[in-house]
């Protein structure tokens, strides 16, 4: 007798993967409206404290009138704010599950307070995979740039990519997060906390005393930077900042889920819900196949860039930073980001420092590996 499988979820199909390929290179007109159009200073201050990243080059006009800059600039990483492309809203293929899992950005020019982005973008690649999460997937690849709208300048370019999943394989056949999932609630003593909160009070934000590119030794650690413990509460502040892909109420989420029926799951009640919630909705989150609620993944990315930025100090500029997340962060997991000078070189004019980052949970299992190019000032 043949077993009945019963789908809740839409699955990737030959038709759906032919439309898409017929989008790349196409530029995306009319692309939805992005959290954030301007850098003002309540935008990037929200940006930044939704990281937890509390520089005064770009939250404290008083302390950036003293620097170069004359003023607030936003931190690298809250152009993710400017583009819900870049930050996962994907096309094609609806109601296949999406997860955000890595970016490659280039920095050309500080961005300033007030600049107003306009961001131009189109599908660059599909690649297929074969995973353990979720077996059968599809890695779905974007390129934005991000322009100043008033002097058309070229701010900076990324490359994002999301995986496409099928939900209901990831849920019951995935192997990669098996025992994550069987695991219990991850819990601490008081102890073992302090232990992690030590890194909170050890943070060092550079700002304005110089790193100079001859002071630099290679083979040299960044200090530790730690993330979490994990909460909802973390999740949802990062969101505020961020704005989220699909967080919508009332009549805006009405109408977003008539214009893409695929993005209106159900919840228990019966009740058209986005997607998104599998980062506050643990029950949700176990029904694709992740291990319970988790962070975001342009929120892990933002972390990276963040413990570069504190080591680089105001005269740094960060030029390239490049992230591939590697698994998922479930509430109660604490990240600790490490980093390590891989390289000193001088290219174009510019004394630059290549770091290696690699991102480990409070078990030592791999979250996130990343790199980073600053510019440092010399003597």
């Amino acid at each position: 007798m043949n077993e009945i499988v019963h789908s809740r979820f839409p699955k990737i199909t030959p038709e759906g993967l032919e439309d898409l390929r017929s989008r790349i290179g196409v530029k995306i007109e009319n692309t939805v409206e992005p959290w954030c159009y301007e850098a003002t200073r309540d935008n990037i201050r929200h940006y930044a404290h939704g990281i937890g990243d509390d520089n005064p080059l770009w939250c404290d006009p008083d302390y950036a009138k003293t620097t170069r800059y004359g003023d607030v600039i936003a931190l690298p990483s809250f152009l993710f704010a400017t583009s819900r492309i870049i930050s996962g809203y994907v096309g094609g293929l609806s109601g296949v599950h999406a997860m955000w899992s890595g970016a490659d950005w280039t920095w050309h020019k500080p961005i300033s307070r007030n600049t107003t982005i306009r961001t131009e973008a189109y599908l660059k690649d599909l690649i297929e995979h074969d995973t353990r999460f979720a077996g059968r997937a599809v890695q779905q690849i974007y390129h934005v740039d991000f322009f100043d709208a008033d002097t058309d300048e070229l701010l900076a370019s990324a490359d994002s990519w999301c995986f496409r999943t099928d939900r209901d394989h990831a849920r019951e056949k995935g192997t990669k997060y098996t025992e994550v999932r069987s695991r219990e609630a991850r819990g601490y003593t008081k102890d073992e906390l302090e232990s992690f909160f030590k890194f909170y009070e050890q943070e060092e934000i550079r700002g304005a005393v110089p790193r100079y590119w001859e002071d630099v030794v290679e083979g040299e650690d960044l200090p530790t930077m730690v993330k979490g413990p994990m909460t909802v509460t973390g999740f949802i502040a990062y969101a505020q900042g961020w704005g989220g892909l699909y967080i919508r109420a009332n009549k805006l989420a009405w109408r977003q889920h008539v214009n893409h029926p695929g993005l209106g799951i159900e919840n228990k009640r019966g009740i058209p819900d986005c997607p998104e919630r599998v980062h506050w909705e643990e029950d949700f989150a176990l029904e694709v196949g992740a291990p319970g609620a988790y962070d975001y993944g342009p929120e892990r990315c933002s972390w990276l860039t963040h413990q570069v930025t504190n080591w680089m100090g105001d005269d740094g500029f960060l030029r390239q930073s490049k992230c591939q997340v590697r698994r998922h962060n479930p509430e109660g997991d604490i990240v600790l980001i490490k980093g390590t000078v891989l390289r000193k070189f001088v290219e174009d004019g510019r004394h630059l420092v290549e770091i290696q980052q690699r991102a480990v949970n409070q078990d030592d299992e791999l979250s996130a590996i990343g790199s980073a190019i600053v510019e440092l000032p010399t003597r």
